[in-house]
């Protein structure tokens, strides 16, 4: 999904939601902005919807996915009986994000490439889907094929200094990862209120 201009969406957003803004020179640009004086502008107090809206496209693109795909996995979290931590560990699932909790990539944008192009494997089975959903008990590696590309040339020593979440158990000798859970949504720990996401879907 093309995602467009991250540096503006981010302000715009009022939260460093991509990998790109999370770091000094994005820290920079906004000092810059304030020097200026373009963010002291008045402007009108958002209403509630506002805010939902702006709540639901932080974590919209933070994962970086369409609309009709985030409204996919709400549809199904809004079926269970604690939704916000269903749509939480639905979108944690991801192939692609594993991959970027795990260490293997850089970004969630640079997952999906490797594991679109068909980089890794699912339990010893090459797979080229980035939504992927795991499940507790699978393990993700890099094909053997493909593990002497410089794509994966720093990998282990990336895996040995990524923070991954505990329901992941990162190998980083072997470069693989194992699903050993669900991901559990701690709201303080993240930049998005998907309680306010859900109610904003479950108007």
């Amino acid at each position: 999904m093309k995602i467009g201009p991250k540096y503006k969406i981010a302000r715009r957003l009022g939260a460093p939601i991509f990998e790109k803004t999370q770091s000094p020179k994005y820290a920079l640009s906004l000092a810059r902005k304030e020097r200026t004086g373009r963010s002291n502008r008045r402007s009108k107090p958002k209403s509630e919807f506002g805010r939902a809206l702006i709540e639901k496209q932080k974590a919209r693109f933070t994962y970086g996915l369409s609309e009709k795909q985030f409204r996919g996995y709400v549809d199904k979290a809004l079926s269970a009986q604690d939704p916000v931590q269903k749509l939480f560990s639905l979108l944690e699932a991801r192939l692609d994000n594993v991959l970027f909790r795990a260490g293997f990539a850089k970004t969630r944008s640079q997952a999906r490439q490797v594991s679109g192009h068909g980089h890794v494997m699912i339990d010893s089975t090459r797979v080229t889907v980035p939504s992927i959903l795991l499940k507790k008990g699978n393990v993700v590696s890099i094909r053997p094929s493909s593990a002497s590309s410089p794509l994966f040339g720093e990998v282990a020593e990336r895996m040995k200094t990524v923070t991954a979440p505990a329901w992941l158990k990162v190998d980083p000798e072997n470069r693989s990862v194992t699903v050993e859970g669900l991901a559990v949504y701690v709201p303080q720990e993240h930049l998005f209120d998907l309680g306010v996401v859900i109610e904003f879907y479950n108007r």
